[in-house]
């Protein structure tokens, strides 16, 4: 029976109406400029939506994680944190966008496509349904591709978009492909009777089993950005409008990993293939390739879209030693609502320096700490807690991730090397983060502190905190990432 569950459906509520009722608003008024009028209301309902998902964990309404369920949707711990993580970065991307908006037309339409954006992403986290999963994953995607391509005018925003529309056409189609081979073989496209029907399967069908199962890794690994599947990412992050770089970067790749989550299970736990080094290889050749590439980048954009591929590697540890190791999964997690903060604050710093000094090239940063020191402490901060320096969130999920693939040496030889490749890339990543650190304090003499746009050192002031405080005192993250780690077994299953 199909139904949606209170949480999921309350968030739909809330965000698809506001969503609609935007650009009705403004053809009503016939006023496309009043930017401040459209960012309040979309804040807001984005606001409300994350206090409700919030409240439900506080009551204990929200039920054990599970990775699949009956219905099309399950209202359950993983994907409420998926959910908060999702709703963070859409704050944060609606907030950086009150200054940057301002220079532009249409905002009505512009924060509209952001909230019907962050329903498709919430509802990739709660689907345990095939199809519900490709439609909300289409309508998470479609309004991404009109906000890279926003700047009508500007080339570069529009070679971002056409390419970005390509290779999510493609991922697309591959993920169809494989949902059509899962139906065919189960007669069902949901999730759990997918496993089902996969784990009592005739053995002369296990070889279009295993092509199902890696062409939703295939098309899910786009969005990830994962290595062979990132060639779009440095062109679209620098072309898209700064604001939604932070969207792209920190909520839709979290998307990616939900629904990749599942899939991944599909396949270690039912399946019984040991997909453990293929993984394994793919999430060094990311993070090492992502890292490297970053080194040489000139362009700000572009370097943080390489470190946002390189942080796909680390996450895809936890995943590769998940079936040896119960911190792998724990620390995917972990590090999954660290990176929403902070590459999400990074991608809107970048945003306020694109909006206050028209700037990306590096060597324009010189000074920066003293000409907008608010915006480059909370950068730093960022850059820092992504290469995991304590004591940073970021320092105790890398942490973890590490920790896991030493724990999985038991089981498996080559995991602790995993685990050394993570490190050393992480101190790959300082000599880039550094180097922008080095331009914007210790390079630079007679600049002069400009005004900063406020809701950019808003998001600032706030991504500080929870990277200093749950760096500090990391406990209650710790809390909420083990609640909402669901168990990897069949028995799982309702």
């Amino acid at each position: 029976m199909l139904e949606i569950t209170s949480t999921p459906l309350v968030i739909i509520g809330i965000l698809g109406t506001v969503g609609i009722l935007l650009p009705i608003i403004s053809i009503a008024r016939k006023e496309q400029g009043s930017n401040t009028f459209y960012a309040i209301i979309a804040f807001a309902a984005l606001i409300v939506s994350m206090g409700y998902v919030g409240y439900q964990f506080l009551e204990e309404n929200v039920s054990p994680s599970a990775l699949f369920a009956e219905d099309v949707v399950v209202d359950d711990a993983f994907g409420g944190f998926f959910a908060i993580a999702m709703l963070i970065v859409a704050l944060f991307t609606t907030v950086g966008s009150f200054n940057y908006m301002r220079k532009h037309n249409s905002p009505a339409v512009y924060y509209s496509l952001i909230l019907l954006a962050t329903i498709g992403m919430v509802l990739v986290a709660y689907s345990t349904d095939l199809v519900m999963l490709f439609v909300a994953w289409e309508l998470m995607s479609i309004p991404t591709y009109i906000l890279v391509g926003f700047r009508k005018k500007n080339p570069s925003s529009n070679e971002a978009a056409l390419k970005y529309f390509l290779f999510g056409a493609l991922s697309s189609a591959i993920i169809v492909y494989g949902i059509s081979l899962a139906y065919g073989l189960t007669g069902s496209t949901n999730i759990g009777e997918v496993i089902q029907g996969y784990s009592t399967l005739d053995p002369s069908m296990l070889p279009l089993a295993l092509l199902s199962v890696g062409l939703f890794i295939a098309g899910f690994g786009f969005k990830m950005g994962l290595v062979p599947f990132h060639q779009w990412l440095p062109d679209t992050y620098e072309g898209a409008p700064a604001p939604i770089t932070a969207l792209l970067a920190a909520a839709t790749k979290k998307a990616g990993f939900a629904a990749t989550i599942r899939i991944v299970i599909l396949g270690m736990v039912v399946l019984h293939l040991d997909w453990t080094l293929a993984l394994g290889i793919i999430a060094v050749m990311t993070m090492t390739i992502g890292n490297i590439a970053a080194i040489m980048q000139k362009n700000i954009s572009r370097m943080l879209a390489y470190s946002s591929i390189a942080h796909a590697g680390y996450i895809l540890i936890g995943l590769a030693v998940a079936p040896h190791s119960s911190l792998g999964l724990q620390g995917s997690l972990y590090q999954i609502m660290n990176h929403a903060v902070m590459k999400g604050a990074a991608f809107i710093a970048i945003a306020g320096i694109v909006t206050t000094l028209a700037v990306t090239h590096i060597d324009k940063l010189k000074g920066l700490g003293r000409r907008m020191p608010v915006t480059a402490l909370g950068l730093v901060i960022a850059l820092f807690a992504l290469a995991g320096i304590p004591p940073l969130s970021g320092f105790w999920s890398k942490l973890m991730l590490f920790g896991s693939a030493l724990d999985a040496g038991t089981a498996i030889w080559w995991a602790p090397w995993l685990a050394i490749a993570g490190v050393l890339n992480s101190a790959l990543s300082l000599a880039y983060y550094g180097w922008l650190t080095r331009k914007m304090y210790f390079e630079g003499e007679t600049e002069k502190r400009v005004i900063e746009p406020r809701s950019v050192m808003a998001i600032m002031i706030i991504s500080t905190v929870f990277l200093v405080g749950f760096g500090v005192y990391p406990e209650p993250l710790i809390k909420f990432v083990e609640l909402a780690t669901p168990v990897l077994s069949i028995g799982s299953m309702p």
